[in-house]
């Protein structure tokens, strides 16, 4: 016993502090499926990296950090959100990311809707290649931000072992290089990775980890499918299979640049199965590009997938309907609708510090397992 206490001493460690980081999150009474909290506190331009922009001047890079309000939980998983805009246009305020921000907040989840650099030079295909490795430069730099803080300050109360990546468009397109653009030899030559700093970037931080625990795809793709590999981070897509600017199979984007062959959700869906890595494919029939930012009826569709992808990862409870039908691929998925038929508003954001709950009258209804099994429907 006093060797144990003089351990704890020498190594400034704790049994209680122990014991919370081999603790997975307590996701009973409903919290991280039900949302538990009427109030999401917001914190507003956080800066969380300092990188060098397009014209070679030093650039911070700022988050809007959403929270429970008058949560009491120590430690708690973080999802981070980036925006779409084809890396030209977009701000952290997108509507579609505060409202997904916002909702998961009320869940139990801590959430980041982050900034990242835009704009590229020339205006083709290399240009584009460099600004979106740039970006998921800035994305693995928030995600190191948190890791950080949560073996110091603490500030922000994340469990660094439950950071997830997520985001539209261009900003699934980061999400998925953060997770499975894992090696400098993948990126093409002409891109010149060594001179736009590496895989990481220099956005601070350095030395910890990047890596997410899971990876929400809405609308994106990767250049190559292969980047995906046996033991890396699970993977949800949610894809239009009617969109005309990120193919769901595989297909060219890029116009009026010279286009690019990419992966879209439906191929990456079969390269996870074929290296085992778990993942859910929410088609959303006949949809073009990112639906749910013209219609909020589309918002469900997004939101409920998330909700039910996300808690089985935290390491405690029965998997939910959709992660189930992933991990054993001989069950027979019952084939649904993607688009909920509630039509739901998306929550106007108030600058204020704090944001209120929609009336619960017009909250998401929670789900039966009928409603959420559509995970193994034909691609």
């Amino acid at each position: 016993m006093r060797l144990l206490l003089l351990f704890f001493l020498l190594t400034g460690l704790t049994a209680p502090t122990l014991h919370a980081q081999s603790t997975p999150p307590d996701t009973t009474r409903g919290r991280y499926h039900r949302p538990l909290f009427s109030q999401v506190k917001v914190r507003r331009n956080v800066e969380f990296a300092r990188v060098t922009g397009l014209l070679g001047q030093t650039q911070p890079l700022y988050l809007d950090f959403y929270e429970p309000s008058g949560d009491t939980v120590r430690r708690r998983p973080l999802v981070l959100l980036a925006h779409e805009g084809a890396f030209v246009t977009g701000t952290r305020d997108d509507v579609v990311m505060t409202e997904l921000c916002t909702r998961l907040a009320r869940l139990g989840y801590t959430a980041a809707s982050i900034d990242y650099r835009l704009l590229f030079f020339p205006f083709d295909s290399v240009g584009i290649g460099r600004a979106a490795i740039r970006a998921t430069q800035d994305m693995r730099a928030a995600v190191r931000f948190f890791r950080h803080d949560a073996a110091t300050a603490r500030k922000f109360r994340v469990d660094a072992r439950y950071i997830f990546v997520g985001g539209s468009s261009a900003g699934a397109f980061m999400a998925l290089q953060t997770a499975y653009l894992d090696k400098a030899a993948e990126v093409p030559a002409y891109l010149n990775l060594a001179a736009l700093g590496g895989l990481e970037g220099s956005g601070g931080n350095a030395g910890y980890s990047s890596r997410p625990r899971g990876v929400i795809n809405l609308c994106g793709a990767l250049a190559r499918a292969e980047w995906l590999q046996a033991g890396d981070a699970p993977l949800l897509s949610i894809h239009g299979t009617r969109d005309g600017i990120v193919p769901y199979q595989r297909g060219l984007i890029g116009g009026p640049l010279p286009a690019q062959v990419v992966a879209g959700s439906a191929v990456l869906r079969r390269r996870a199965q074929a290296v085992g890595v778990p993942n859910v494919l929410r088609p959303l029939r006949g949809a073009g590009h990112v639906p749910y930012s013209f219609e909020p009826t589309y918002i469900d569709s997004v939101y409920v997938p998330m909700r039910d992808f996300l808690r089985p990862l935290l390491g405690a409870g029965a998997p939910g309907p959709l992660l189930a039908a992933a991990l054993n691929p001989r069950r027979t998925a019952v084939a649904t609708a993607a688009l909920l038929p509630r039509r739901v508003q998306l929550m106007a954001v108030a600058p204020a510090d704090s944001v209120g709950a929609a009336p619960p009258e017009n909250l998401p209804p929670v789900a039966t397992s009928t409603e959420e099994a559509a995970v193994d429907a034909p691609e």
